[in-house]
């Protein structure tokens, strides 16, 4: 378990006598866990850990997976405009999430079903995203229960995901739970009117009670309306954040309604097919909101390059969906450090190449805008992976 890749013995290999010497130049995120040099490695090993059925689940989206593939699309017809000639000796890649400091402005997306993937599911995520220091969404669709959460990671920055799936009631006990516990935020998902169909899962006989019926309470989702955030939005006395925005319109009514975050999200491209990458729409709502609410976005940021786009365009802080769930199925919460760890120092090294030692340097000015110089598509942003 604590064998270097065969990339890097090879490397070693072919220096005789200075194998620590190359390691040592490899760079400090190079320095936790040995068995993981690079985020491809983690994803291999985490496929190599998984039936399938959990797999598909993990890397698929609805129908044709159309908005999945745009979603990388959108990402990778961004491009950078360097700039040279500047002290980047010390780049700082911390930054505050609601207020709170953070290691890296990236969050734990939710995600459902956690259980399928690590032991201890959305607790085991809670204590790797505290133990590194970025904040964590939890997913209402993921056990255990909110409490037990917080038990895990009582000092993390947590927010807390909720399907309405109940009565009027029903939320507000919810709510009162969430805040009663101390969370820092109510994150309500408002892109899963109808459960979608995600045919990985079909094919694979995976989750046909969910494709059969959808989510459990569906039809308080179907129902649910702006009304209804106007309701919600009196009764949290934390801050609300909408996920699941995708236009300029909704965007503007969310502010409307006092919500705290518009969350630009399509779902990871698994509810509505052949919609637009968040990337795409993301500068769009960036000005509508106009500093108004907070903006987080997600949908398809699996590399450090594509959390400096985001931050670029505008965003506050940038969801991290699938990738947590490679470094957890790979090896659990030390997985999930390890995918942060590695993240962190890609998101170094761009800023530092770009010219930049501190995000409120970042803006639009380093991006342009280009031909993506691959095909999309659910594993494309590890190319190395064959």
């Amino acid at each position: 378990m604590s064998r270097p890749p065969s990339g890097v013995v090879a490397l070693c290999s072919q220096v005789p006598g200075q194998g620590s010497n190359v390691v040592a130049a490899l760079g400090s995120a190079l320095m936790g866990d040995q068995r993981f040099y690079a985020l491809h490695e983690i994803v291999a090993a985490a496929r190599a850990s998984l039936p399938d059925g959990p797999w598909g689940y993990l890397i698929g989206g609805s129908e044709t997976e159309s908005t999945m593939a745009r979603n990388r699309a959108a990402l990778d017809s961004v491009g950078f405009r360097p700039r040279v000639l500047r002290d980047v000796s010390h780049v700082d890649t911390s930054a505050t999430v609601l207020g709170r400091p953070v290691r890296l402005p990236v969050l734990i997306a939710p995600v459902g079903q956690l259980n399928h993937f690590v032991s201890g599911a959305a607790a085991t995520v809670a204590a790797g995203a505290a133990e590194f220091g970025v904040a964590q969404i939890l997913s209402s669709g993921s056990p255990p229960a909110l409490e037990e959460v917080t038990t895990a990671a009582p000092d993390g920055l947590r927010i807390y995901q909720l399907y309405v799936t109940g009565d009027a009631d029903w939320v507000a006990e919810r709510i009162k739970r969430v805040q009663d516990d101390g969370w820092a935020a109510f994150c309500l998902t408002v892109d899963t009117a109808k459960y979608s169909r995600r045919e990985r899962d079909i094919a694979n006989r995976w989750g046909i009670r969910w494709q059969a019926k959808g989510f459990e309470g569906s039809s308080h989702l179907a129902a649910l309306s702006w009304t209804d955030i106007g309701r919600i939005r009196g009764q949290c006395e934390i801050p609300l954040v909408l996920k699941g925005i995708a236009t300029v319109e909704d965007a503007e009514l969310a502010v409307e309604h006092g919500v705290d975050v518009v969350y630009v999200s399509n779902h990871g491209g698994r509810q509505l097919d052949h919609g637009l990458g968040s990337t795409a729409v993301l500068p769009e709502i960036v000005d509508a909101v106009g500093g108004r609410a907070q903006v987080f976005v997600d949908g398809g940021f699996n590399r450090g390059a594509d959390v400096v786009k985001g931050l670029a365009l505008g965003a506050d802080a940038v969801g991290l969906g699938r990738l947590p769930c490679y470094g957890l199925a790979a090896d659990g919460r030390a997985g999930l450090v390890r995918v942060l760890e590695l993240l962190e120092d890609e998101v170094h090294r761009t800023l530092g190449l770009l010219g930049i030692t501190t995000w409120d340097q970042l803006d639009r000015s380093y991006l342009t805008t280009t031909e993506p110089p691959v095909t999309p598509g659910p594993l494309s942003a590890f190319p190395l992976l064959g």
